[in-house]
């Protein structure tokens, strides 16, 4: 039934629409439409990379961490993992319930000034100190001197590893506080290739199968031929994990190439461009195997990192090996090169002493003692131990004695961490060397005991405050320096060790 009211609407007039108010409108509701589509797909794309990565439990972090350091550098610790789980032992052969093994580790500096580098391998047989580490049932180790570095990676057995033992261990080594640590595998690496088309090595000779399985009886088939080639998946781990058959056949000189590759692969990723829709492909490649930290838990987070290294150039990224020599068959670190490299890198200091904090704050030279009147350690050897819970401080105090030409055989923490005055321990007919030493630590006492060394307990009451004090170095022995690799260099060169 039509109603007046009907009829009256009908007989109005239509208002005139303004002319081009329906092309703006529609344009604008295109625009976005687009604008959600394209949030929704980066959304979509987020999403799926956030449920492929795996973080691990930052409870196993140690109680007792450096303190952060006032500028805006960073130190992210890369460990590579040979965990056959999910797949791995396809790869990388080995049972796939064995336990996770650290295969390389390396601490990647990032410089203040976001122009600067520095990558410093740690060899996997050095002997360091393993930290209280928390097993899978809650309860911590206790402290474990002398130890395989990668021994850490493998406390608690799991077939995961445990990053988080690592982390600790490489704090308690440098003394420098460990911003985020990312896990690798073997997926992960051999994806990673893939995504950037392959990656340019070099070889010195031939390699045969039996150099990368040496219980072959035969030597096998060829596996690379000597000079530049390019590798991927399958190919490239067996590059980066290859020893034997090359110079003395040791960790070392893996490192060597390991270095060599990732500054390849570097400069691949560098040439198809450093932006958010390159970094996509390599971050899906590679965080379906990957493991980080509490603090690189997401997408976002980890291509946000990524990103902040885009304006590095190549030749400012360099790659280091802890200052080491031989003891036996395994490597010891050398002592005060390495106390003085973790001191340059905590004030932002290059390998040639340059200021690289960009005008920010720096962190403060921690400083060493020195006595008003020379002081010669010539002829003295003294073991070092820290014994309070301040990090770093048997590093620092080594550096200060071997400054005075003392010879310091070894540093760690003493087996009690609450000691308030600084202890020069020494065994018989030794006192008047730890009266030498105790020279350069005003407020030390001397303690008679067992055996015929010397030994210095750093205690609380160091460093002690004195108008002598001179800072630690903030950059490192040209011999340290000389042996840096830039991510630039010549693809072949430095290649081996012995």
């Amino acid at each position: 039934m039509t109603t007046t009211s009907d009829r009256a609407a009908r007989s109005r007039p239509r208002r005139a629409r303004p002319r081009g108010r329906r092309p703006l409108r529609t344009a604008l509701l295109v625009a976005l439409a687009v604008a959600v589509l394209g949030a929704a797909g980066a959304g979509w794309i987020y999403l799926k990379l956030n449920g492929s990565i795996d973080t691990f439990d930052g409870d196993g972090l140690s109680r007792n961490r450096p303190e952060a350091g006032s500028s805006e550098g960073e130190n992210v610790l890369v460990i590579g993992s040979d965990a056959r789980t999910d797949g791995n032992d396809a790869l990388g052969g080995g049972e796939k319930d064995d336990i996770g093994r650290s295969d390389t580790a390396f601490l990647l500096h990032v410089y203040a000034d976001h122009q600067h580098a520095i990558a410093v391998s740690i060899p996997r047989d050095t002997l360091v100190t393993i930290p209280p580490c928390r097993l899978p049932d809650g309860s911590w180790t206790k402290t474990r001197p002398d130890t395989m570095f990668n021994a850490a990676f493998s406390v608690g057995q799991t077939q995961k590893g445990n990053p988080a033992c690592t982390q600790n261990t490489v704090e308690q080594l440098t003394g420098l506080r460990v911003d985020h640590t990312v896990v690798v595998d073997f997926k992960g690496f051999a994806a990673l290739t893939d995504v950037v088309g392959g990656v340019p090595v070099c070889l010195p000779n031939e390699i045969y199968q039996k150099d990368l399985n040496p219980k072959r009886a035969t030597r096998g088939g060829l596996l690379f031929p000597r000079g530049e080639q390019t590798v991927s998946g399958q190919k490239a781990l067996d590059y980066v994990r290859l020893r034997h058959g090359i110079g003395d056949g040791s960790d070392i000189g893996r490192i060597k190439r390991q270095q060599a590759f990732v500054s390849s692969l570097l400069k691949e990723i560098k040439d198809n461009g450093l932006t958010p829709t390159k970094l996509l492909p390599l971050a899906e490649a590679a965080t379906g195997s990957m493991t980080v930290d509490p603090g690189l838990g997401s997408a976002k987070k980890l291509i946000s990192f990524a990103m902040s290294l885009k304006d590095i150039d190549l030749h400012n990224t360099k790659f280091l090996t802890i200052p080491w020599r031989y003891e036996g068959t395994r490597v010891a670190v050398v002592e005060p090169d390495a106390s003085q490299l973790w001191a340059a890198l905590k004030a932002d200091r290059t390998l040639d002493g340059k200021d690289a904090s960009g005008g920010r704050k720096a962190a403060p030279a921690s400083p060493s003692p020195a006595a008003g009147e020379p002081v010669s350690g010539d002829g003295i050897a003294v073991a070092v131990y820290n014994g309070t819970t301040t990090r770093g401080l048997a590093s620092t105090a080594a550096t200060a004695l071997t400054s005075h030409g003392f010879t310091v055989t070894g540093t760690g923490n003493a087996h009690s961490q609450n000691h308030a005055t600084t202890l020069v321990q020494y065994g018989s007919g030794r006192r008047a060397e730890a009266e030498r030493v105790a020279e350069l630590f005003p407020g030390a006492e001397l303690q008679a005991v067992g055996g015929s060394g010397v030994n210095l307990v750093v205690g609380r009451n160091y460093p002690a405050e004195s108008p002598a004090a001179s800072p630690v170095p903030t950059s490192v022995p040209s011999s340290v320096a000389g042996q840096a690799r830039s991510a630039d260099d010549d693809l072949c060169s430095n290649l081996s060790y012995g």
